[in-house]
């Protein structure tokens, strides 16, 4: 699997070529790829710069950083900038390791090192995950199996992993050709009636060259035009924090009314991190039917077949959103068990199962 995985990584992910420095964040459970991933971006000519981090190196970084919690060091700074292109791959010995800590500090330090972020999104950029033990315990499932069913997520067991990737492409090139002249979209399920307008904003074919796993179509909605309640049915876990049962009520674009079954503290802390926290940055629907079941792992729920996803805070400027936060959650709602999804009045989705497309 290393080895299929790192060459989509280098050539269809980051387009690897020669004199390029590649930046590859990890921590040390991943490095039977990261052993596949260095040579083979070496011989594509490109220079890989690995920084790995032990498990438990972000605890202890939230409990002892100190000032260092809201200045970015000079080092860090120059890396990015210096990179052409970065990868990060989410490889967590426990992704439940930041329990325990202060949503307010995390909230914090996300806001003061936020300049990497957008660093970051102005050069080439890929963001994966290597499925630990950790991952596969929660997402209960045995390790072997969730190996498998990354696999399965990422295109791996296909014979031609970048043909099946452009051929979901093709797929969404036509949902995005439906959906380029919709003025409003709602989303209707238990606990959800939600209207957004989305006229003139322009939808983002998401085929696995940033993320992968991928398999998305999104955009970013008019900021004051959330209207309605909505409730998430998949849980997820966020910088170590298990969140689940998530309640929103928006008026004019603006969250008025949330709460949760599990990690409220988180979701208030996070909402309030700054203005722009409480209005959405994103619309997106999923689309790969390789993810055929929820982990709690947003990288592959918000991809789920079947599936939608709202993101409180920043938007992406490549969809006309204007939204401006250090926040950037995104959280699922599964629409198989029933729920739809109205284009301009027509259903667009029906029980998980696209209409007319």
């Amino acid at each position: 699997m290393e080895i299929t995985f790192a060459e989509l990584l280098s050539d269809y992910c980051l387009e690897a070529r020669p004199s390029q420095t590649v930046l590859i964040e990890a921590q040390t459970p991943a490095l039977p790829l990261i052993q596949a991933l260095v040579p083979a971006l070496l011989e594509r000519g490109a220079y890989p710069l690995v920084l790995l981090e032990y498990p438990e190196q972000g605890r202890h970084f939230y409990e002892k950083a100190g000032a260092w919690l809201e200045q970015v060091p000079p080092i860090r700074r120059q890396m990015v900038e210096a990179a052409n292109a970065s990868l990060r791959v989410y490889s967590e010995e426990n992704p439940l390791s930041l329990s325990g800590i202060d949503p307010a500090r995390i909230a914090k330090h996300r806001k003061a090192w936020r300049e990497l972020s957008e660093i970051r999104l102005g050069k080439r950029w890929a963001l994966t995950l290597y499925p630990t033990p950790g991952y596969a315990q929660q997402a209960g499932m045995a390790t072997g199996d969730f190996r498998a069913f990354v696999q399965r997520a990422l295109f791996l067991d296909k014979p031609d992993p970048v043909a099946a990737w452009r051929e979901l492409a093709t797929f969404q090139a036509a949902l995005i050709e439906r959906l380029r002249k919709v003025r409003e979209i709602r989303l209707e399920a238990k606990g959800t009636d939600l209207r957004l307008n989305v006229e003139g904003r322009t939808w983002v074919n998401s085929d696995g060259k940033r993320n992968m796993p991928s398999g998305e179509v999104f955009t970013g909605p008019w900021e004051t035009s959330a209207g309605g309640e909505v409730t998430f049915n998949l849980p997820a876990v966020v910088a170590g924090q298990r969140v689940e049962g998530v309640y929103l009520r928006f008026q004019q674009g603006q969250v008025v009314e949330a709460r949760a079954e599990r990690g409220e503290e988180y979701l208030h802390s996070m909402l309030e991190t700054d203005p722009g926290a409480k209005f959405l940055g994103e619309l997106g629907i999923g689309t790969n039917f390789g993810i055929d079941r929820p982990t709690g792992i947003v990288l592959f729920d918000e991809k789920i077949g079947g599936s939608v996803h709202l993101a409180l805070g920043n938007s992406y400027p490549e969809t006309g959103g204007t939204n401006n936060s250090a926040v950037h959650w995104d959280l699922v709602l599964d629409l198989r068990a029933g729920g739809r999804i109205w284009a301009d009045g027509e259903v667009l989705q029906e029980n998980g199962q696209f209409v007319g497309i």
